[in-house]
């Protein structure tokens, strides 16, 4: 029977959140990760594999009415200078699954794009939809790619995809890694004493949504009817933040100071990315629920209990 969700990245943060409350609300999963993952929960089946010919997908995908792809091996900076990388390591695996998905239009797509790499604002209005994507990195250049390939898969195979444009998403269980979310670096560079390097004079913006937040949009989208077609919304808080205000709200929460040092601004880096979440209040009812000092405090308890 086709009664379950295939999640690929089940193993990264946003998927490791997803599983569990899908897992929650009594769906059943398939849960694709590239590394060794515990997925032990009930309803949840892991599968701890690289799905690198369309045949591998197929097998699974009789056994689903939706996908949610989550997967991606890269940042905005370390994409920097590695486009082959880009292409072998996103694009490829995104095709793979659209070619086996062609022979199942009924299985419906959640596709995890990018708001941040791609917008730039040139005045203080947040970023909707419509806004001309302008990718300063190969990271963001292939979402717009990815983003094209499933438009394409669904005109000519009658296609069903929601794609969402988060912004800076964070929260509890965002492992502290290179490159990968300024907050638990924020975090882990206070517990140890270091000083955090930031990239500019900390005055560029970015808007933040907590996890729950996030993953509660991916729930109403993924229990929604799905038209033909693909759509994409923006998932955002719409609340502009400079990281010079962001470091602040880190200090005030875990009550200790952040040292930094301030290097010369990266050419990957917008200056100023705001996105308006109003098409998805609109479509879904869909609205964050989390303020940043909230969310922020609940990350920093966590990221406590992890170091104890």
């Amino acid at each position: 029977m086709s009664d379950h969700i295939l999640v690929v990245g089940a193993g990264g943060f946003v998927g490791r959140h997803l599983v569990r409350t899908l897992s929650s609300h009594g769906e059943k999963v398939i849960a694709i990760n590239r590394r060794p993952a515990d997925h032990d929960m009930e309803g949840v089946e892991g599968v701890n594999a690289e799905l690198v010919e369309p045949e591998q997908y197929a097998r699974l995908l009789g056994r689903c009415h939706a996908v949610a792809y989550l997967a991606s091996r890269s940042t905005p900076g370390s994409s920097a200078g590695r486009p082959v990388d880009e292409v072998q390591g996103n694009l490829l695996p995104l095709a793979t699954l659209l070619q086996a998905m062609q022979s199942k239009p009924q299985v419906r797509l959640l596709y995890l794009s990018s708001g941040g790499s791609l917008y730039e604002s040139t005045s203080n209005e947040p970023a909707t939809e419509a806004a001309q994507i302008q990718p300063r990195s190969y990271h963001g250049a292939a979402k717009v790619a990815a983003e094209y390939f499933i438009h394409a898969w669904c005109q000519q195979y009658a296609g069903r995809a929601t794609l969402l444009r988060p912004s800076n998403i964070y929260g509890p269980g965002q492992i502290e890694r290179p490159g990968f979310g300024i907050v638990p670096a924020c975090f882990g560079r206070i517990a140890r004493g270091e000083a955090l390097p930031v990239w500019g004079d900390g005055s560029t913006v970015r808007d933040y949504l907590y996890i729950d937040d996030f993953v509660s949009l991916c729930m109403t989208v993924l229990a929604a009817p799905m038209p033909m077609g693909a759509r994409t919304f923006n998932a955002s808080s719409g609340i502009g933040v400079s990281l010079n205000e962001l470091f602040r709200l880190v200090e005030s929460v875990a009550g200790k100071p952040l040292s930094r040092s301030y290097e010369l601004h990266r050419a990957v880096d917008a200056r100023h990315i705001v996105m308006a979440p109003e098409a998805a209040r609109r479509h879904y009812g869909w609205m964050p629920m989390t303020s940043l000092e909230e969310g922020l405090r609940k990350t920093w308890d966590w990221f406590k209990t992890i170091r104890q």
